[in-house]
């Protein structure tokens, strides 16, 4: 009988034994970053509409009277719609400064290497784990 496949020691592009584990890794960092900007959909579609409903009253006298001071008075007086807006507004911010991260500096290695275990672990499991079929095939 072999013994368990061991994770990888190397780094993420440089596995010479296993020319498809990087590309996997590089997969699952891709469905990582699709799966961040669908969360920050899924919010801009359902949470910032119906804070933009409750603040309608307020949104119709910015309009008519623009002033920071409607505004801030009209966010304070609506904490849940101001609540939603900021979530949203934060998501947004944070997914683009951990991409812009990633674009600019490249992947820390222990981000590299929590990919590379998640990887392994999903190899491991098989075609049982929900992402086998879009990492590993």
């Amino acid at each position: 009988m072999a013994p368990p496949e061991e994770p990888p020691k190397t780094s993420w592009y440089t596995h010479e034994s296993d020319p498809s584990f990087a590309k996997q890794v590089q997969k699952l960092h891709q469905l990582e970053v699709y799966s961040r900007w669908l969360f920050v959909v899924f919010l801009w579609l359902t949470i910032a509409p119906l804070c933009a409903w409750d603040l309608r009253s307020e949104i119709t006298l910015w309009q008519q009277y623009f002033t920071w001071v409607a505004v801030r008075y009209g966010l304070y007086y609506h904490p849940l719609a101001t609540l939603g807006l900021f979530f949203c507004l934060g998501m947004i911010l944070a997914v683009l400064i951990w991409q812009s991260r990633n674009i600019l500096l490249g992947l820390s290695q222990q981000e590299k290497q929590r990919l590379e275990q998640q990887v392994f672990r999903i190899r491991q499991q098989g075609p049982s784990h929900p992402l086998w079929k879009w990492i590993c095939s």
